[in-house]
């Protein structure tokens, strides 16, 4: 939307509020701040690789980080840290999912894609396939999906993906790997759907002649 300046979801605010006293807190106001300063950049990741495409990531990082200000208080563990703060990720993913699915069934969306000043239109039309490998990517399975977005949209290395999902090096190594492979097959797959759609579209007749000098 024209005039809106996206913040960078390393730059995401998160007010800390001091929870009732009701005993010594397992994580103070600072401690909160460190937590979301250090684990932001993956819950991000994790997000994109969840949320259906209508949604922005910066709103998921904000739903995320409230949830961090009211809720980590419950965790009695701080190793658990990180299997928490991904499953709030999961599930504000999926619940920005069902609210989209909600309102597809009254509502026909379309997407008009808004062009920049002085934006070409090989610019769009790579824009357009930026957004076409993205939805291929959001339908690997996720043991794949996680891991390739975490290295490919966040840069992440080997070792930090492996510290958040709990893996070893070679086995991202190899999810990523096999994941890029994937994802060129789906979208060569889909390349020659479109392919094929463009031609039926263009001209009716096309599959019938197909068939007919087939059989000549």
């Amino acid at each position: 939307m024209a005039g809106k300046t996206e913040q960078s979801p390393s730059e995401t605010p998160l007010r800390v509020v001091t929870p009732p006293d009701d005993g010594a807190p397992l994580f103070g106001p600072d401690e909160i701040r460190r937590i979301w300063r250090e684990h932001r950049r993956w819950v991000a990741a994790i997000l994109l690789a969840h949320k259906p495409r209508e949604v922005d990531v910066e709103d998921l990082l904000q739903v995320v980080a409230m949830s961090v200000v009211r809720k980590i208080g419950e965790l009695r563990d701080p190793a658990a840290v990180k299997p928490w703060l991904r499953t709030v990720a999961i599930n504000a993913a999926r619940a920005s999912g069902r609210e989209v699915q909600r309102k597809r069934k009254h509502l026909r969306l379309v997407r008009e894609r808004e062009v920049e000043p002085g934006a070409t239109e090989d610019d769009a039309t790579r824009r357009e396939e930026a957004d076409r490998l993205m939805d291929l990517a959001r339908t690997l399975p996720e043991g794949y999906r996680e891991p390739l977005l975490m290295r490919c949209v966040r840069g992440m290395s080997y070792k930090q993906i492996g510290a958040v999902l709990d893996l070893p090096e070679t086995t991202i190594e190899t999810r990523i790997a096999r994941g890029r492979r994937m994802l060129r097959e789906l979208a060569i797959q889909n390349e020659r759907q479109r392919g094929h759609t463009e031609t039926a579209a263009g001209n009716p007749e096309a599959p019938a002649r197909r068939r007919a000098a087939a059989g000549a």
